[in-house]
């Protein structure tokens, strides 16, 4: 009996995953959950301030989008500290959506390629039906550190559309609409909207990623790759090269190509697997509730190929919001930043 109980204390500690030494053989005897959210002690929550036409469909489309977890309506840069609705053609109000989000979500670039998706950035004081300076567009910040950042997309953006209307400046004030505009059209969904709210649930690049054949994958991968990527299994801690790789780029799902982790986000963890503080696109992956081998752990997969990547823990980086991504280089590509273009990834160089 002693050996039995011996057997079975090893066999658990040799496979509790990215946090210890060893393999896995990763069944799940519990049908996984769906986890949208990790709740870490070190949330770090940010904000942006983002006019764009009418707030009520700004306000409701990003209230969709993943990483975002609260939104104000309100008035911006005025010539007046306060203002109302009827106010605003005499104060130069525009109506603008206070935007809070979790860092280690999703990223500033993230959530201005967003805004720039649902705006004419060429249209001067006009979005959809309406039309004056209240429907100017802008982005207006608190934080000069995010500077650097906006200047990089607004260039990005202006490579696209030429000359953007679009004003880019430190927030001056902001006063809270009314009541009644707040979450307007979750109290009225047939309410006007300029923008499609369902395409914040669509991927912000439209490139699809799917699994070939499984004998495809099988002919294509080397045995520990597959058995990582297609049966859920790990490497062993410090074998893979990519721990060493702090070249900048992007890390891919190794079946389809899906872009998975960006360059700016790894760090060494000390863990022996490649460690990230988030995904390069909060859509990217998926998390789900893991409870093999008696244990409570959030599995990380690619959402384009469903194929397993690791897991995810809240012992991360405190200035990153807490977020360890625990992730077998067996499971991935690495493609370095100066070959990005030429592999067909250079809307995701932005994202560097």
């Amino acid at each position: 009996m002693k050996k039995i109980i011996l057997f079975l204390v090893f066999a658990l500690i040799a496979f509790t995953g990215c946090n210890e030494d060893g393999r896995e053989e990763d069944v799940d005897l519990i049908p996984p959950k769906h986890t949208q959210h990790i709740e870490t002690d070190t949330q770090i929550i940010k904000t942006i301030y983002l006019a764009g036409g009418c707030f009520w469909g700004v306000e409701g489309y990003f209230q969709r989008v993943k990483g975002v977890v609260d939104t104000d309506t309100g008035y911006a840069n005025g010539n007046t500290e306060t203002t109302s609705y009827q106010a605003l053609k005499y104060t130069d109000h525009a109506e603008t959506v206070r935007v809070d989000y979790d860092i280690a979500i999703i990223s500033l670039e993230e959530i201005l390629l967003h805004y720039f998706s649902i705006i004419d950035p060429v249209s001067l004081n006009k979005q959809g039906n309406d039309s004056g300076r209240q429907y100017r567009t802008g982005v207006y910040y608190t934080d000069i550190n995010d500077l650097p950042v906006i200047e990089k997309i607004f260039s990005y953006e202006e490579d696209i559309h030429g000359d953007l209307a679009v004003e880019k400046m430190a927030l001056k004030n902001f006063v809270k609409a009314e009541e009644y505009h707040q979450d307007y059209l979750e109290k009225n969904p047939r309410g006007y909207c300029h923008i499609d709210l369902n395409q914040a649930e669509e991927p912000l690049f439209k490139k699809e990623y799917k699994n070939p054949e499984e004998a495809q994958i099988k002919e294509t991968l080397d045995e520990l790759s597959y058995s990582v990527l297609r049966e859920n299994d790990t490497e062993l801690r410090w074998s893979s090269p990519l721990n060493s790789e702090y070249r900048k780029g992007i890390y891919l799902d190794k079946i389809t190509g899906e872009p998975l982790f960006a360059s700016k986000d790894k760090f060494d963890s000390g863990s022996g697997w490649p460690s990230f503080s988030k995904p390069i696109l909060a859509g990217n992956v998926t998390n789900f509730e893991d409870q093999s081998y008696g244990m409570n752990r959030i599995e990380v997969r690619s959402s384009g190929g469903d194929n397993h990547l690791g897991h995810v823990f809240t012992d991360g980086l405190e200035e990153k919001g807490g977020l360890r991504y625990c992730i077998n280089g067996a499971a991935l590509t690495f493609i370095p930043y100066e070959e990005m273009e030429e592999e067909g990834y250079k809307e995701y160089m932005v994202l560097l």
